[in-house]
């Protein structure tokens, strides 16, 4: 197969499953060697590591809580380590509280905005240093940065939040030859949808006003992050891309 990111490094955050772990996968079918980040799936994110390396390919785990700039700091000075630069960052690990916002705290948003933006900052101010020869950041969105979805207030806002740092940096980091983009995701059938007390409601809402299918899997978002890692996409950066069947233009 063509592997058109041959000779790339990635890290994203999140890769131990879901969305990160396909597009972990995506990646390194694509020839990318990759570093992947995680929380507490320790055993998971090693399985990951083994399909990439049955593919021929370096791979490596860290542990790093990601809304925490020293912990990331240390995850990715273990990931530096390894291979010494980086190509692709993504930012795709995510936190939420789901509740009505008038019983939501400080915690909660903090730790929302810490996790779902911030961290797209900080992993940019560990990786641009070791981008020798420009590279790619993509953060991982909801169309919750948009809309009003019950119970999902300051998850919405964090994402919104993620979507504006975005930007920032693709103006900043453009002289680099760094592009920053996000993509946007609508409702995905993940294991954290588990955790929406109306994930039926939900899946079945999608399925009715989607107009490309009834299900957005974790592989279609990741296919969508290797688009843009693409070469062909040298000139979109500050660009947020929807994948959602076109659920978002249904009414």
């Amino acid at each position: 197969m063509p592997q058109p990111l041959a000779g790339k490094v990635a890290f994203v955050t999140g890769g131990s499953r879901g969305i990160g772990r396909a597009t972990v996968l995506k990646l390194a079918s694509a020839g990318c060697e990759v570093g992947l980040a995680y929380y507490n799936s320790h055993e998971e994110a090693e399985e990951v590591c083994e399909e990439v390396r049955a593919m021929g390919l370096r791979a490596v785990a860290v542990q790093a809580d990601v809304s925490d700039p020293s912990s990331l700091e240390e995850g990715f000075g273990e990931f530096k380590d390894e291979f010494g630069r980086v190509d692709i960052v993504i930012s795709n690990a995510a936190l939420g509280v789901l509740k009505p916002a008038l019983e939501m705290t400080r915690k909660h948003f903090r730790r929302c905005m810490e996790t779902n933006a911030l961290a797209l900052n900080s992993l940019a101010q560990n990786a641009v240093p070791i981008m020798s020869d420009g590279g790619v950041l993509i953060g991982i969105s909801s169309l919750g940065s948009e809309r009003a979805i019950p119970n999902y207030t300051f998850i919405g806002a964090s994402k919104a939040a993620l979507e504006s740092i975005a930007r920032g940096l693709a103006q900043e980091l453009g002289p680099q030859k760094i592009r920053v983009n996000i993509v946007s995701a609508g409702v995905v059938d993940t294991d954290a949808l588990k955790h929406f007390p109306n994930r039926e409601h939900l899946l079945d809402e999608y399925a009715q006003r989607t107009p490309l299918g009834p299900t957005l899997v974790p592989d279609q978002v990741a296919d969508a992050v290797y688009l843009l890692c693409l070469p062909e996409a040298g000139m979109i950066t500050g660009h947020t891309l929807f994948v959602d069947g076109g659920y978002s233009i249904s009414g």
